[in-house]
């Protein structure tokens, strides 16, 4: 199943006319980068993308860059492994990943798809995305915990 596809932005009617269709997944491409750069990839890709996975680790390749060549412009499921498709559902998959988006990079732009696809900006967004990760793997404990933090 697809969590996100580059066509159902740049095919949406809001979509901005002056861009080009990637710009459409952008926003994938960056949440992409930091599952490749966080280990949370699929075997799969692991064995038929090592080389691209090593590009975006070097950042000589974009995670957008990664999403077009290695994926067909679709963020699918089998993509991730187990722990980052969990982590996907709970954070990518919800408001929460698109409000630190739009937080970490929308500032100066007119829409969020004019957010430019570079490292520059991942490095705005990567910490708010770690410190998610951080947060969902938290265990739950009980209310009186935090007595002993």
């Amino acid at each position: 199943m697809a969590l996100d596809r580059i066509d159902w932005h740049s095919g949406a009617e809001n979509f901005p006319a002056e861009l080009p269709n990637e710009a459409g997944g952008i926003h994938i491409g960056m949440f992409l980068a930091w599952i490749i750069n966080n280990d949370l990839i699929s075997d799969e890709h692991i064995n038929e993308s090592s080389e691209s996975l090593a590009l975006v680790k070097q950042r000589k390749m974009t995670g957008t860059e990664f999403l077009i060549k290695e994926c067909d412009e679709k963020f699918w499921e089998t993509d991730l492994n187990n722990e980052g498709l969990a982590f996907a559902q709970a954070y990518y998959e919800t408001d929460d990943y698109f409000e630190d988006y739009e937080a970490a990079l929308s500032s100066n732009e007119p829409t969020l798809y004019h957010v430019k696809d570079s490292w520059s900006n991942y490095q705005k967004l990567e910490p708010l995305i770690t410190s998610a990760f951080k947060n969902w793997r938290k265990p739950e404990r009980p209310k009186w915990w935090k007595f002993w933090e």
